[in-house]
């Protein structure tokens, strides 16, 4: 089977005492007994199988996205996934494949020894009779939604306490502007920003020439999630979760949907799904 790495980037949500709700690290082979610390400069982005000019994998501070399609002219029913075949690039934590979002989240909480996460997947588990081998999983991604969901609005009133506080003692602060201006960038610099969206690990990187932007990069949790096979033919996350799949009615393949809305992708509400010789299954659109 194909490395299955949780992610989470930047510590988010901090604490008065200093601490981090949501620690950052890297958990591999669905190990939740250590991780690993997170190291940025690992990441690459493979565009083996995508849809843009080049070859080599790069950090996303280098990367370059220059679209050139190479696929059939549409319509047509099928791609070749031995060539070129998406519009996204294969994200690579050190080579390996990564899963982002709620489920990751939770488990490098958890592999972190973070009491809170502890008590709230242990005692879920327990209620299920499930191991903790089942987070990995439809089920898990799910119930790991729910579980961080139930953590944060937990946190929500001691949050708006300290927040009252600090209007009330005059500290209106809610970013450091020490570098807002261009005016005070130097000439060239380079540099990112980590976060956590509610799909997972979110990344920008800039790169300035002449106190200008000369590059531009994002890496985006469904990027990591949805990505195409890489060099070495490793699926992402969405591909490996779909394969082996048992699909009860062929007529409405519900568990396809099952699994890839448990990721929670950005993609359009309206998914249409096609059986092997290309006819129309099934649509499901969901009215705002």
């Amino acid at each position: 089977t194909v490395l299955l790495v949780a992610s989470r980037f930047a510590n988010d949500f901090p604490e008065r005492d200093g601490t981090r709700l949501f620690p950052s690290g890297v958990i591999r082979n669905r190990s939740l007994g250590s991780g690993e610390t997170l190291d940025q400069s690992r990441i690459t982005e493979d565009i083996t199988r995508s849809w843009y000019t080049g070859a080599t994998p790069l950090h996303p501070a280098d990367g370059v996205t220059q679209v050139a399609y190479t696929g059939p002219t549409p319509p047509f029913e099928a791609l070749d996934t031995s060539g070129r075949y998406s519009y996204g690039k294969a994200p690579r934590y050190g080579g390996a494949v990564m899963e982002v979002g709620p489920l990751a989240r939770m488990a490098v909480a958890y592999a972190a020894n973070v009491t809170r996460a502890r008590q709230l997947v242990d005692g879920a588990l327990g209620t299920l009779g499930l191991g903790t081998d089942a987070l990995f999983s439809t089920v898990g991604r799910m119930l790991t939604r729910a579980l961080e969901t139930q953590w944060l609005a937990e946190r929500i009133s001691p949050w708006l306490d300290e927040l009252s506080a600090n209007i009330a003692a005059g500290n209106l602060t809610i970013a450091d502007t020490t570098k807002w201006q261009p005016s005070s960038w130097p000439a060239t610099a380079t540099g990112y920003g980590t976060t956590e969206a509610p799909r997972g690990a979110l990344g920008h990187w800039v790169r300035i020439s002449d106190q200008k932007i000369a590059n531009y990069q994002i890496v985006i949790p469904s990027t990591w999630n949805g990505s195409p096979r890489d060099v070495a033919g490793n699926r992402g996350a969405w591909e490996q979760a779909l394969l082996g799949v048992p699909v009860h009615d062929a007529e409405q393949p519900l568990e396809i949907l099952r699994v890839v809305h448990s990721f929670d992708p950005c993609m359009a509400c309206a998914v249409h799904v096609l059986d092997a010789e290309g006819a129309e299954v099934t649509e499901v659109t969901v009215v705002p």
